[in-house]
């Protein structure tokens, strides 16, 4: 086992054919990076600002907030989770609202590796799919063929999704191309499973690197990019989905290809979801409004979105302990 063992020939293959789709010309993954436009830092905050401020009308609201919850992918990543608490979570999942089946279920519950077999089991007959993070999480710092076996033992074990974390420290070195090669490899490993990419923003310092990290990431096969891993301040923020949002856009305007986007860390009103909802409808358009292509990470979100639901409805809201712990 190495740290830094090189991929074979049909993933060095797969490498160049992904980069000339989005390059458009060969060339080596430099053409690729270099063409990447700097990001305009005072035009992107303005923007938030701005679309931060839109009015929702109550029947509007009452939709969004109802499509954010089927968009979570509702998730606890302690090291003191156990079966129990994966079971209890699954059921939340599944009856967000016991007695109120107008309230969907959530996208995904999202665990350590170790414990997807017990969502899975837990989860049967439902449609809110197994997500694993994977490869060395949080840090990513561990050898790539652990990265594989991780990923691969996730996958067998019934994880429908994967979230993997970006080698950040390759990163930032400039060492893009390792980086890349390894989604490449991860996403093979993951076989038909969606891959989430996770870039870490908080460490990644500058939107310009955001957005270069988000191009590298489906460039490499990514089938969502998302901001963080929820264990460094910043997480997700506006602006910063804002920046990957626009690199979507761009790429599926280059290649064809549409990409889902997936913020997560510190989101935890409903008041911020619907204001990221109203960013991703401005930004994407309707194609993107589905569990499908944007999803919430989120452990602490739920309950006030039920709380606001219940607000629209009677006017009043409902006691905190009424809810559950998520």
């Amino acid at each position: 086992m190495t740290a830094t063992r090189r991929p074979d020939t049909a993933t060095r293959e797969r490498a160049d054919a992904l980069i000339r789709a989005w390059d458009r010309r060969p060339g080596p993954l430099g053409s690729l990076l270099g063409r990447v436009t700097a990001v305009d830092q005072v035009g992107v905050e303005e923007r938030v600002d701005s679309l931060k401020r839109r009015s929702i009308k109550k029947a509007s609201k009452m939709w969004a907030l109802e499509l954010a919850i089927s968009m979570m992918d509702l998730t606890t990543l302690e090291g003191k989770d156990t079966p129990g608490k994966i079971r209890a979570l699954c059921v939340k999942g599944m009856r967000p609202q016991p007695g109120d089946p107008t309230i969907p279920s959530v996208a995904a519950i999202c665990v350590y590796p170790a414990l997807v077999a017990e969502a899975k089991a837990a989860l049967r007959g439902s449609r809110v799919k197994v997500a694993s993070v994977a490869t060395g999480f949080p840090s990513g710092q561990t050898f790539r063929d652990v990265k594989v076996l991780e990923t691969r033992a996730a996958v067998g074990a019934g994880a429908d999704e994967v979230d993997m974390v970006i080698d950040r420290g390759a990163f930032l070195s400039g060492d893009y191309l390792t980086v890349f090669e390894e989604i490449v490899e991860i996403k093979e490993a993951a076989g038909a499973a969606h891959l989430k990419v996770i870039l870490e923003t908080g460490e990644l310092e500058t939107y310009d690197n955001v957005r270069r990290a988000s191009v590298l990431a489906m460039a490499a096969g990514a089938d969502f990019i998302k901001t963080s891993t929820g264990k460094v301040t910043p997480a997700a923020t506006m602006p910063v989905t804002l920046v990957m949002l626009e690199a979507i856009r761009d790429f599926e305007r280059s290649t064809g290809r549409q990409v889902g986007m997936k913020p997560a860390g510190g989101i935890r009103t409903a008041k911020e979801a619907i204001q990221y909802l109203v960013i991703l409808y401005e930004t994407l358009g309707p194609r993107w409004m589905s569990a499908y292509w944007f999803r919430f990470g989120a452990s602490s979100l739920l309950n006030d979105v039920l709380m606001q639901i219940q607000f629209q409805r009677t006017g009043r809201y409902q006691d905190p302990d009424d809810f559950t712990l998520d």
